[in-house]
């Protein structure tokens, strides 16, 4: 967030990637990795297919006189390991010099190396680590020795995630159930007591509004509101219900056309997890491996410096069969697929047999991961997640439309380079906000109308749309969830609204929009096509509709190109159509859909 002092009552301007937030992080980064001895995941193709040569890059920086380069590689479940181009145990492919190349911000010329590896066996995870030396010296790991992998098959992300859009549900915070009043904590990091039971009796709404994958917040046993920080990946958290509450609600779901999926952790969790308990109170505990101390027992590596929570040392195989395990449990048990919390957490090499794990114990399931990075480092989990949450994108809708940062012309520009940049196979879900931020209404002062544009463009571009629960009826916060340079995301977790306290034309209009999405499949997938038409109007084509959507605080008067004259969707009741000469009016704020 922007400011170290806010006031509560008033929303704070966010910014998206904290850790890149200013010119000098971001070039710094550059620097470190052009400097460095980086691969970084530079393989072609990304997610390779059975019988399918790999190729590998390698950059070395200036400072590293480096001649020689190898890969070690193994397909049978072994680590790779080697030296000097000698493999023990697997293979050992030296890297052919590629290139050299100037570059003035580090100051030196980078030398590049590339190796192709064979192609391998359908269900093959293929392991990878890269070295460079120069004659008998020692020799430097790229990326300080990183692990790396690919999971070999012919298994795109699912047909059915084209067609989605996701309904996310803090469950401590959408219903306690029939016959049961919400809670009254002291505070929002208080428990409200929403339930599973209570998600299922309240699937109507759910499905009428017209949502087909529900995604469920942490479910398992928790000692926080949250459940970001588990005890146990086999169990649910009784404030929430049981087991067989859980595959009721699957199958009540599953009953209405809908998928569910589960926020997975697997990087970290909770302090009081019975294995780390184990792993502080003996050294010689086999459960000592599961972390990665650097003073036994009171220091250890943890997720942000946060001493209660643990990172899982993913690396010892142990530890990274139980997380493999509790994926493929919830999945034969009828869950549908994972959003992945803070995905770049665990060792790159990971993910593949995440990915073998996930798909063999359900096929169809759909995974997709938290990564808050640039583009080009979330398309480093391709093959290994379907894809990730577009944040992106989310950066466009709040700068451009909750904000009013950014103009039309700087959202068009982000929007055909972002689409153009990403393949159609990576699964991009969309979102306006979530429980960690301000949501979107907040961010807007309230102004109905700016959430209503964001959401006509997010239902308009592709990449499954997510709702965040309440947002449909106008849920939004009563303070900031930056406080005297604090951050308090509870701020944007309130109770649902339900009965009355609903803004039933925002829902309304929630549900024609959903209604007006899964009509017109096109949106789902296929092109997009920035149009030109006028300073402060958003105009693009997705097939045979354009969407139109005015930023400014001013009525716009245009003419539209090519001929399209029927108006389909309107962001404001109203609307009307263009004329004979295909004049059109558009209010501020406002938005249509033409074919």
């Amino acid at each position: 967030m922007a400011a170290s002092k806010a006031n509560p009552q008033q929303p704070t301007n966010d910014f998206v990637f904290g850790t890149l937030a200013t010119d000098e992080l971001r070039t710094n980064l550059v620097r470190t990795r052009r400097a460095g001895v980086t691969h970084l995941q530079a393989r072609r193709p990304r997610d390779p297919l059975p019988g399918q040569p790999i190729e590998l890059e390698l950059t070395v920086g200036p400072a590293y006189p480096l001649e020689q380069a190898w890969v070690y590689w193994t397909n049978d479940g072994c680590d790779p390991a080697g030296s000097l181009g000698q493999a023990q145990g697997g293979q050992a492919t030296p890297m052919q010099v590629t290139g050299v190349e100037w570059d003035t911000q580090v100051w030196g010329y980078v030398r590049h190396f590339r190796a192709t590896l064979p192609g391998q066996a359908d269900g093959t995870v293929l392991r990878y680590r890269i070295s460079a030396a120069w004659g008998s010296q020692a020799e430097m790991w790229a990326d300080g020795g990183a692990f790396y992998a690919c999971y070999i098959a012919d298994d795109p992300t699912p047909a059915w995630t084209r067609q989605a859009v996701v309904y996310q549900i803090f469950v401590d915070r959408f219903f306690p159930g029939q016959g049961s009043d919400w809670k009254q904590p002291d505070g929002p990091a208080g428990f409200y007591g929403g339930t599973l039971r209570g998600i299922t009796e309240k699937l109507d709404h759910i499905s009428e509004l017209g949502a087909n994958v529900l995604w469920l917040t942490p479910v398992f046993p928790s000692p926080s509101h949250h459940g970001y920080d588990a005890t146990d990946y086999f169990e649910i958290e009784p404030r929430l219900g049981s087991k067989q509450d859980l595959q009721q609600l699957l199958a009540a779901a599953h009953s209405r056309g809908m998928r569910v999926l589960l926020d997975f952790v697997p990087n970290h969790w909770s302090w009081g997890h019975p294995s780390f308990q184990e792993a502080i109170r003996d050294s010689k505990s086999p459960y000592h491996h599961w972390y990665t101390f650097t003073h036994w027992p009171d220091q250890y590596e943890t997720f942000f410096g946060v001493r209660d929570l643990p990172q899982i040392n993913l690396r010892h195989a142990p530890a990274r069969q139980h997380l493999l395990d509790a994926a493929a449990y919830w999945l034969k048990l009828g869950v549908d697929g994972y959003r992945v919390d803070y995905a770049v957490g665990p060792a790159p090499d990971f993910w593949a047999e995440f990915r073998r794990a996930t798909r063999q114990a359900c096929p169809d399931s759909w995974t997709f991961g938290e990564v808050v990075e640039p583009p080009d480092s979330q398309l480093n989990f391709e093959g290994g997640l379907d894809g990730c949450l577009d944040f992106g994108l989310l950066e466009a809708f709040r700068q451009g439309f909750a904000f009013g940062n950014w103009n039309a012309g700087q959202v068009g520009a982000f929007l055909a380079r972002h689409m153009a940049y990403f393949p159609e196979t990576f699964s991009r879900p969309s979102f306006l906000d979530n429980h960690d931020m301000n949501r979107f209404l907040w961010a807007a002062r309230g102004d109905e109308r700016r959430l209503r544009l964001a959401a006509l463009c997010q239902f308009t571009l592709p990449g499954a749309p997510v709702i965040y629960y309440g947002t449909e009826v106008g849920l939004s916060q009563v303070r900031d969830v930056r406080q005297d340079g604090r951050g308090l995301p509870e701020e944007s977790r309130l109770p649902m609204l339900w009965g009355e306290a609903q803004n039933i034309a925002l829902l309304d209009f929630y549900k024609d929009l959903v209604a007006f999405r899964r009509r017109h499949v096109t949106l789902g997938e296929g092109s997009f096509e920035a149009m030109p038409v006028q300073d402060d109007v958003l105009a693009y084509r997705r097939g045979e509709l354009v969407v139109v959507l005015n930023l400014s605080q001013e009525k716009r008067s245009l003419t539209l190109p090519g001929g399209q004259g029927r108006l389909l969707f309107a962001s404001q009741p109203g609307l009307g159509a263009p004329d004979l000469e295909h004049r059109l009016d558009l209010p501020p704020l406002s938005g249509v859909v033409i074919g």
